[in-house]
Order: structure tokens, then C-alpha cells, then sequence
């Protein structure tokens, strides 16, 4: 009771404290309102989970899902969901490295985990710590992995099968809080092919779409989909006329939902390869191509433990490319070492995707929920503020990207 009343209390310290210029909108959630299909509430998200949960990762009541995520992310919802279908769920919410970085896989065999599902960025962690699961954990019970969040990189497919568990379905997925949901993932009916995302999902007609609105294969394009799915949300809070929702989603391409995100996709393995967020396509030349191209070949050096592709441009609107690295533990930044990552770029891409500088950063700056912050640094070397530096996990290492030397008086 006493609990209560303070709670009450600082809610009304909160309302006398705000100004605001409306009557406040409260709006109640509840959580069986969100699982149960009852008249007047909207199913779309629950039908869209239970194809992502059953027909495409095969869930039964006898699997137990635990992912690694906030209750603040997306990701919750999904595990909520999860219930329907009768398996059990177990939600982990706090650092995947504490009280060791071994803490999810003790969890998978203490509980018998059957899928896990994660961020990519954590799999890359225990690939630099030469962390080898499979020799030191049972994961008997484990037959499917879940990555999300960012980019999966290539030697992450092949750290997973010779050091985690070789017969387990790696499964890249990958949607939008937006929808709630995914618009590619896994299949238990086909391949795992290594940097791809196996399929697009059942229902979604999702394309890549060139400039001129043409939906090209083997190309990067602007990943659409083109027609209605359940889980689609039809307008913004205090939007009336629907402005903003339009320019959010069809402004590129009139009537077709444009997601924001930049995709390849292949026309031998129906595979999706994420090429990153629309607004940080690099674009130097006229040669237009995503950050992870770039990323795919230089974090694959030993020398690197991570890296920031953006674009800087000057007065006349010209770009180039900007490569920052984060040099990997008892390695230094060197001058062969950028030789050797142009050369690499120039082979497996060409010669106009080579970054115009490559330098050495402390720090790569990230969202809470793993995803590589391009577009504030983007911001920051253009000489702009970057506002809401509480959704990253690392604020400070944005501080990095001010005033460098090389990049004045282009």
C-alpha cells in the first residue's frame, strides 16, 4: 500500500511538472488484449508472429525460447508471442557478458534452451574473445540461433557452425519495429547460405527497387514491399491528415511501402543480403552501395575489431567516403594495413568503392539495441548537433568524430 501511494505520488509530481499546451492522452495496454483475438482488437501482429514462430521456425510447446533483448525493443514483443504457440519463454534483459561471457550458454543448458535468439554484435564479441561454446558447454538441446539488430557478418556464419554447434539452423532475421515483425528470416526447409538471410517471409512481397521504381536481382536496390501486410500500422499518433505516415513510407515510391533499408537480393538462393539504412547509402561517383559491402571486407582482418563507413560531403555537394577503424587488441593502425584494405576493396568490389580516407578511431558508437550509429556521425563531421544521445549505448564515443584534421577544408 505504502508502495502505491508513492507511486501516485510521483505520478502527480510528474503531470504538475509538465506543461503542455492539450489534455494529456492515456492509453492503456494490456497484455491480454495484445495475445487474445477478441472483438475489436486488431490480431495482425499476433497472425504475423505465429507464421514467423511456426511455420517458419518451426516452434512446437515443447521448444523454450529465450532472446537476449529489452523490454524496450521489438524483440520483447516477439517473445511474448511466443506463448501462443505453447512453447515456454525466457527473457534475458541486461549484459550478455556478466557475471561471464558464457552466461547464455550456461542459461541454454541449465534450462534447455531449444532457440536462442540474440544481436549480431554480441555473436561478433565472442568471436574476439576466442570463445569456443562447443567445448566447453553440452547445447544438446539448442537447434536453432536467432540474429538480429545489425548486420551479420560473413565469418560470424562460420564462427557459429565450427565453434557454437555445426548442425544448428543459424538464422538471420530482419524486420522493423515499424511493423513489429520481420520481413525476411528463417526457413527450416532450405540452406543456410553464409552472409545471406535465408528467405523472405511467407505473405511479404518484398522487392529490391532501383531509382526508377524497376525491382532488379543480384543488384542493391531499396527494399519495398508491395502490398499490404496485417501487421502494417495505417497512421501516427496526432498525425490527422496523414502527412507524416505517407512521407515516412510511400514519398519514394507513391502507394508501395519503402522501408528505409538498402538489400541484394540473389537471384540463385532467393537469399537477402542487408546492405544498411537507406539514409546512409554511399553514394561517391554515381556508384551507389551500402556500408556492410564494405564492412564484409575490412572486418574480416585480423587487424580490425570494428569499423564506421560514411559519407562527407562539401559545398558543391560532392561525396566521398570516409573508413574509420577500430584496431583490434595488441594491433596497431598502420599504413600497410589501409594498403592492404584498399587493395581488398578494389579487388571484390572496384576501384570507386575505395573509401577516399581510411583513419583510426577509439570507439564505434552504437544504439542500445546493437545497430552501428552511421547517420550521427554522418551528422557530426557535417558539423551538426546529434540530439537524444540517450538511445545510445556509447554517447560518448560520438565526441570522437569532432573536428578532425583530415576531415577539414574538403
Amino acid at each position: 500500500m505504502r508502495d502505491a501511494e508513492k507511486l501516485c505520488e510521483k505520478m502527480e509530481n510528474v503531470i504538475a511538472a509538465a506543461v503542455v499546451d492539450r489534455p494529456w492522452d492515456l492509453l492503456q495496454l494490456w497484455l491480454k488484449e495484445i495475445l487474445a483475438v477478441n472483438p475489436g482488437v486488431h490480431p495482425g501482429t499476433l497472425i504475423q508472429h505465429l507464421k514467423e514462430h511456426i511455420l517458419h521456425g518451426n516452434m512446437t510447446s515443447n521448444d523454450i525460447l529465450m532472446y537476449y533483448t529489452t523490454t524496450g525493443w521489438m524483440m520483447w514483443n516477439w517473445l511474448v508471442t511466443a506463448l501462443a504457440t505453447g512453447a515456454s519463454v525466457v527473457l534475458y534483459d541486461g549484459s550478455p557478458l556478466i557475471p561471464s561471457p558464457n552466461v547464455l550458454w550456461d542459461l541454454t543448458d541449465r534450462l534447455g534452451i531449444t532457440i536462442l535468439g540474440t544481436g549480431a554484435k554480441w555473436l561478433a564479441v565472442l568471436e574476439e574473445k576466442n570463445l569456443k561454446p562447443c567445448e566447453t558447454h553440452n547445447l544438446q538441446t539448442l537447434h536453432t540461433i536467432l540474429s538480429t539488430g545489425s548486420l551479420l557478418k560473413s565469418q560470424s556464419y562460420e564462427y557459429v557452425y565450427k565453434h557454437i554447434k555445426s548442425n544448428v539452423l543459424l538464422g538471420s532475421i530482419s524486420g522493423g519495429t515499424d511493423i513489429i515483425s520481420c520481413f525476411m528470416g528463417q526457413n527450416v526447409t532450405i540452406p543456410v547460405y553464409k552472409g545471406e538471410i535465408q528467405a523472405r517471409n511467407l505473405g511479404m512481397a518484398v522487392e529490391a527497387w532501383n531509382d526508377e521504381g524497376k525491382p532488379v536481382w543480384g543488384e542493391s536496390g531499396e527494399l519495398v514491399c508491395t502490398k499490404p501486410i496485417p501487421c502494417q500500422p495505417t497512421h501516427f499518433w496526432n498525425d490527422e491528415n496523414g502527412n507524416k505516415y505517407r512521407k515516412a513510407y510511400f514519398s519514394k515510391f507513391p502507394g508501395v511501402w519503402a522501408h528505409g533499408d538498402y538489400c541484394k537480393i540473389n537471384p540463385k538462393t532467393g537469399g537477402i543480403v542487408m546492405l544498411g539504412r537507406s539514409d546512409g547509402t554511399l553514394n561517391p561517383n554515381g556508384v551507389r552501395f551500402g556500408s556492410s559491402e564494405i564492412y564484409n571486407i575490412v572486418e574480416a582482418f585480423e587487424e580490425v575489431s570494428d569499423s564506421l563507413c560514411v559519407p562527407q560531403y562539401n559545398k558543391d555537394g560532392e561525396e566521398r567516403v570516409i573508413l574509420f577503424l577500430k584496431m583490434a587488441l595488441n594491433h596497431a593502425f598502420s599504413e600497410d594495413l589501409v594498403k592492404r584494405i584498399q587493395d581488398a576493396i578494389r579487388i571484390a568490389l572496384s576501384a570507386r568503392h575505395v573509401p577516399s580516407l581510411i583513419l583510426e578511431t577509439k570507439g564505434i558508437p552504437y544504439t542500445i539495441n546493437g545497430k552501428k550509429v552511421e547517420v550521427a556521425v554522418k551528422q557530426i563531421i557535417a558539423g551538426k548537433e546529434v540530439e537524444q544521445r540517450g538511445a545510445f549505448s556509447n554517447p560518448e564515443t560520438l565526441d570522437l568524430y569532432q573536428n578532425i584534421p583530415e576531415l577539414q577544408n574538403f
